[in-house]
C-alpha cells in the first residue's frame, strides 16, 4: 500500500489547526488579613486596578488598593466566606452583571441576584457595571417630555428623556413618594424604570415594592436594593448595576428607562466607609477627594442618545438627603453642580400640608422646559415665577401690612394656585387633565371660590372632564397642543361646571 505524503502532511496541519487546547493561566495569590468587609492579599503582582478576583468558596472581590507589598479589595457577597490564608485568584475581567428583560418585576441585589423569592433569573446577556459615560457626538438635545403625572413639577420644573434632576430635601418630606410617583405615571407609555434602594430598611424596601405592585408599575419595574444591612460594597456598587441593567434597555433595546437612585447620600457614605477601611488619605468631611468623579462617572451615564444610535435614552432622578435644609452643604452641591436642575422639597410647606411641598424659589429644571407640551406652556408660562412673589407677599402680609387691592388680589390668587397645585400620593395626572386644572387657576374661574373647597373643585372637574367632554383631554393628552380656540373651549367648560358645582355643592 503505497502512502501519499502530501496527503499524510495535509491531514496532520487540519488535526493542528483544529486542536484548540487552551491553557488557563491565572494569578493565585493569598488573604492576609480580613475584616469589614475589605481583604488584603499578598502575591497578586501583576493584578489591575478595578479587576475582579475570586475568593475560595465562589465569593467575587474587586482590587480597589495597589500598595507595594499588597493588594487592598473589597468584598461582594458574604465577606463570612473569606478566611485568612485562603486563596484569591485574578480575573482579568471587571465586574459584570446579568441584564435582560427578564429583570422586569423582580428584586435584585446588587449582583442582580434574586431577593424575592421567585426563583432564578435567565438572563439574555451580560454588561459591565462601570462602563464610559456617552460622548457628545453620540448625545442629543433633551426633546421629549418625561411627565411625572404631578402638576406642580410638570408645569414649573419639567423634565425631559434623558435629564438628570435631583430630588432634595430634609428626611421625611417625599422625596421617595414623587419618584414613585413617577414611576407609577410612565405605565403604559413604554418607559422602563429602574429603582435602586441604598442604604434603606430591608421593611422600607418591601413598602415600596408592594405600592408599585398595588398601582400595576412592578412589571415595567427593576429593584436594585443594597439594605443597610449589607455591606459598604454593596450599597457602593448598587447605583452602577442599576445603570447597567438600563442602559441594556437604552443601547440593545433602544428604548427610554427611568432610573431613581434612592439616595445618593447613602451612597456617598458607604464609599467614604470603603475608602476609611482602605486607608485612602481623607479630605473635606473625612470624604475621600474622588468623591465628586463618585457620582459624576454614574449620572454622566444618563443621556439622550443620538438617532444614529438607536435614540433611546436614561432619564436620572438622583435624591439626597439634606440636614436641617442645608443645601449648600459637601454632597448636595456636588451633585446639583453635576445634575440639570433640582427639585427642593421644603419641611415647612410638607407641614402645613402643601404636597408635593416643592420650594419653587430655588428648584429649577435647565433642560426640561425644551421638551415641556406647548399647552403647558401655554397655560403656566410664568406660574413659577408668580408664586415666588407669592411667596414672598405672604411672609410681608404676615407682618400685618396694610395691603392695596393689587397687591391684595395677587395674595388670594397665590393661595388659590398653592391649592390647584397640592395632590394625594400615588394619583398622578395625564397631561389632559394637568392643563384643564392649571387653566382653571390661572383664568380666574376660582377668584371668587372659597380656598377650602379649591382642591375639591378641582377633582370634582377632572372627573367631570372625563365623563362629560373626555374628547378636550384626549386631544390634549395625544397632541400636546393647545390653540386659542380649544383654549376659549376650555374655558367654557370650566365656567360651565362652576355652576354645576355650585348648584351641587352650594359653594
Amino acid at each position: 500500500m503505497k502512502f501519499d505524503i502530501t496527503e499524510i502532511s495535509g491531514l496532520i496541519k487540519e488535526e493542528i489547526r483544529r486542536y484548540q487546547a487552551k491553557i488557563e493561566v491565572s494569578q493565585v495569590g493569598t488573604v492576609l488579613e480580613v475584616g469589614d468587609g475589605i481583604a488584603r492579599i499578598y502575591g497578586l503582582e501583576n493584578v489591575m486596578a478595578n479587576e475582579m478576583l475570586e475568593f475560595e468558596g465562589g465569593v467575587v472581590g474587586e482590587a480597589f488598593n495597589l500598595e507595594e507589598d499588597s493588594v487592598g479589595a473589597v468584598i461582594y457577597g458574604d465577606p463570612v466566606k473569606v478566611r485568612e490564608g485562603s486563596s484569591v485568584r485574578s480575573t482579568g475581567t471587571v465586574l459584570s452583571v446579568p441584564v435582560g428583560e427578564s429583570l422586569l418585576g423582580r428584586v435584585v441585589n446588587a449582583l442582580c441576584e434574586p431577593v424575592d423569592g421567585l426563583g432564578a433569573i435567565a438572563a439574555e446577556s451580560r454588561r459591565h457595571v462601570e462602563s464610559a459615560a456617552a460622548g457628545i457626538a453620540e448625545r442629543q438635545p433633551v426633546k421629549e417630555p418625561l411627565a411625572t403625572g404631578l402638576k406642580s413639577i410638570d408645569s414649573m420644573i419639567p423634565i425631559g428623556r434623558g435629564q438628570r434632576e435631583l430630588i432634595i430635601g430634609d428626611r421625611k418630606t417625599g422625596k421617595t413618594a414623587i419618584a414613585l410617583d413617577t414611576i407609577i405615571n410612565q405605565k403604559g407609555t413604554g418607559v422602563i424604570c429602574v429603582y435602586v434602594a441604598i442604604g434603606q430598611k430591608e421593611s422600607t424596601v418591601a413598602e415600596v415594592v408592594a405600592i408599585l405592585k398595588e398601582h400595576g408599575a412592578l412589571e415595567h419595574t427593576v429593584v436594585v436594593t443594597a439594605s443597610a444591612s449589607e455591606s459598604a460594597a454593596m450599597q457602593y456598587a448598587a447605583p452602577y448595576t442599576g445603570t447597567a441593567i438600563a442602559e441594556y434597555f437604552m443601547v440593545e433595546k433602544q428604548g427610554h428607562v427611568l432610573c431613581v437612585y434612592d439616595d445618593l447620600s447613602k451612597h456617598a457614605v458607604a464609599y467614604r466607609e470603603l475608602s476609611l477601611l482602605l486607608r485612602r488619605p481623607p479630605g473635606r468631611e473625612a470624604y475621600p477627594g474622588d468623591i465628586f468623579y463618585l457620582h459624576s462617572r454614574l449620572l454622566e451615564r444618563s443621556v439622550k442618545l443620538s438617532e444614529a444610535l438607536g435614540g433611546g435614552s436614561i432619564t436620572a432622578l438622583p435624591v439626597v438627603e439634606t440636614q436641617e435644609g442645608q443645601v449648600s452643604a459637601y454632597i448636595p452641591t456636588n451633585i446639583i453642580s453635576i445634575t440639570d436642575g433640582q427639585i427642593y422639597l421644603q419641611r415647612n410647606l410638607f407641614l402645613a400640608g402643601v404636597r408635593p411641598a416643592i420650594d419653587v424659589g430655588i428648584s429649577v429644571s435647565r433642560v426640561g422646559g425644551d421638551a415641556q407640551p406647548q399647552a403647558m406652556k401655554k397655560v403656566a408660562p410664568k406660574l413659577r415665577l408668580d408664586l415666588a412673589a407669592f411667596r414672598e407677599l405672604q411672609d410681608f402680609a404676615r407682618l400685618g401690612t396694610e395691603l392695596d387691592e393689587a397687591a391684595q388680589r395677587q395674595l388670594d390668587r397665590g393661595y388659590r394656585m398653592v391649592e390647584v397645585l397640592k395632590q394625594k400620593q400615588f394619583s398622578p395626572l395625564t397631561v389632559g387633565q394637568e392643563v384643564v386644572s392649571i387653566l382653571a387657576g390661572t383664568s380666574g374661574v376660582l377668584d371668587d371660590l372659597d380656598i377650602a373647597r379649591v382642591n375639591h373643585f378641582i377633582d370634582e372637574l377632572v372627573t367631570w372632564m372625563r365623563l362629560e367632554a373626555p374628547d378636550y383631554l384626549d386631544r390634549l393628552d395625544q397632541t400636546g397642543q393647545l390653540d386659542d380656540a380649544l383654549m376659549e373651549e376650555l374655558k367654557e367648560a370650566i365656567h360651565t361646571y362652576k355652576m354645576i358645582y355650585k348648584f351641587s355643592f352650594g359653594a
